[in-house]
């Protein structure tokens, strides 16, 4: 199987402040951010809630789209999760 790598979309509530990262692992960079093991803006604002990820099959299509979103206003972000996530659940356990 190939690696994919993920950009994804966290805030701290709903509406909350947001915070645009990339992984080549979500589930494991999520139990970081949940167990605040990384210093940084995540863990010193408490941002670990999952509203939204996107899947790439490589790492530069990915580190693209994640330096391109997050050029975004702040209404696209919204936009963007809110077509897929209207309430901003922590998508965090329906990881695969």
């Amino acid at each position: 199987m190939d690696k994919q790598f993920f950009v994804y979309m966290l805030s701290n509530k709903p509406y909350g402040t947001l915070y645009i990262g990339m992984t080549g692992n979500l589930a494991r960079r999520m139990y970081e951010h949940k167990n605040k093991l990384i210093d940084g803006f995540t863990k010193k604002y408490g941002i670990d809630r999952l509203v939204y990820y996107e899947i790439y099959d490589n790492a530069e299509e990915a580190s693209m789209r994640q330096r391109h979103m997050k050029t975004w206003k702040r209404d696209w972000k919204k936009q963007l999760i809110e077509k897929n996530n209207r309430d901003w659940h922590d998508l965090t356990d329906h990881l695969i």
